[in-house]
């Protein structure tokens, strides 16, 4: 045993099928790299690559399981056999550095544009934006319009989208898939009451609005089994997409008590609280390992990580940011070194700027002797 506060972090975990190594997790992190048709690429895999053999788990960004459901332009999908093909050279490049990786599946639901899908937006109910504005192809912002509700009959088809999404991350080499259900997005529409105002079977009460959530990941495990399945959630609403919750948590503990019979690799949340009451409910209730991310409001610093696992918050901490910057972030931490600045003009600029040029310790090495 040594005084090292890091230890903690050093130590190994399992989360289903997964072994890691130690419990420093990538989160997934939206950076508009893919091909316009949603192929992930030869730049993506590079990046990917450079921070498998950091990360004890990569959670991939937020990929979209139906051309409906993609937000953003230049987001990578899993929906064809093509974008699966094009997922594998990434899996490749981790699987040789040592990596794990996961598919985080995605689906926008209302925050997403026509111009970006060529489709209406779907959602829980027609609830309009106030003030949220995306990026599309075609302009530097435009305003979202109202989407349309879902069909209850329609519902089987999401179901679907993800079971059929999850085999093909399977085929594309990922050790496993991470079903979104966080940050605004549909699943997280149908969970929040601000979002959700449906009178059939899948609104209303708590126990209505979670009943999509635990379909799909039901539907997730039947595909690629438990061992390989997690969920993210992100409890108390998204404010950035206008998602708001006022139930005091109660449709978490109905989720999270669906949850616990499917045996779940690892439940992820992100809470600008971790210590807040919801989030333990969740671990309590779900009763698979729990992977805890402080989200966007402050970037997640060594000590803070250390926190997490040390004052039994979390059993992982899952990092964004300072994985862009620096893609042998584990070893920065291990061993004190000093962190590369990130570069928030590259973040989403669409090229290897910021991105894949961030050196790593060894790579600074070597200009220092050259």
């Amino acid at each position: 045993m040594t005084d090292d506060p890091f230890d903690v972090l050093r130590a190994p975990l399992r989360l289903g099928a997964l072994a890691l190594p130690h419990r420093l997790v990538m989160a997934p992190l939206t950076r508009n790299r893919a091909d316009e048709d949603g192929r992930p690429n030869a730049l993506m895999a590079e990046y990917y690559g450079q921070r498998a053999g950091s990360a004890a788990l990569i959670d991939s960004e937020a990929t979209w399981v139906a051309q409906t459901g993609k937000p953003y332009p230049r987001t990578p999908g899993i929906a064809t056999d093509d974008q699966r093909d094009g997922w594998r050279e990434v899996t490749d490049a981790v699987h040789a550095r040592g990596g794990r990786i996961v598919a985080q599946l995605w689906h926008g639901g209302r925050v997403a544009h026509p111009d970006t899908t060529g489709e209406q937006a779907v959602a829980p109910s027609a609830v309009p934006f106030e003030r949220l504005t995306l990026v599309t192809p075609h302009e530097a912002q435009a305003s979202i319009p109202v989407a349309r509700p879902l069909a209850t009959d329609e519902l089987p088809g999401i179901v679907a989208q993800f079971a059929d999404a999850a085999r093909r991350a399977l085929d594309a080499g990922f050790d496993g898939v991470e079903v979104h259900a966080a940050n605004g997005y549909l699943l997280h529409q149908f969970l929040a009451d601000g979002t959700n105002r449906r009178e059939d079977a899948y609104g209303g009460s708590p126990e209505n609005r979670a009943r999509l959530v635990l379909e799909v990941v039901r539907a997730v495990v039947d595909a690629v089994g438990a061992e390989r399945t997690g969920i993210r959630l992100s409890p108390g609403g998204h404010p950035g997409h206008e998602v708001t919750e006022s139930d005091d948590g109660a449709t978490y503990r109905v989720l999270a008590a669906g949850l616990r019979p499917l045996g779940l690799a690892f439940v992820h949340v992100l809470a600008e609280d971790p210590a807040a009451a919801v989030v333990a409910e969740i671990r309590a209730g779900v009763g698979a390992p729990f992977l805890l991310n402080t989200g966007f409001a402050h970037v997640t610093e060594r000590d803070e990580a250390i926190a997490l696992v040390a004052d039994g918050l979390a059993d992982a901490a899952v990092v964004g940011r300072g994985f862009i910057a620096n893609p042998d972030l584990y070893e920065r931490w291990s061993t004190g070194a000093a962190e590369n600045a990130l570069r928030p003009e590259g973040l989403y600029s669409g090229g290897p700027e910021g991105y894949v040029d961030y050196p790593s310790l060894t790579a600074e090495t070597a200009l220092g002797t050259s």
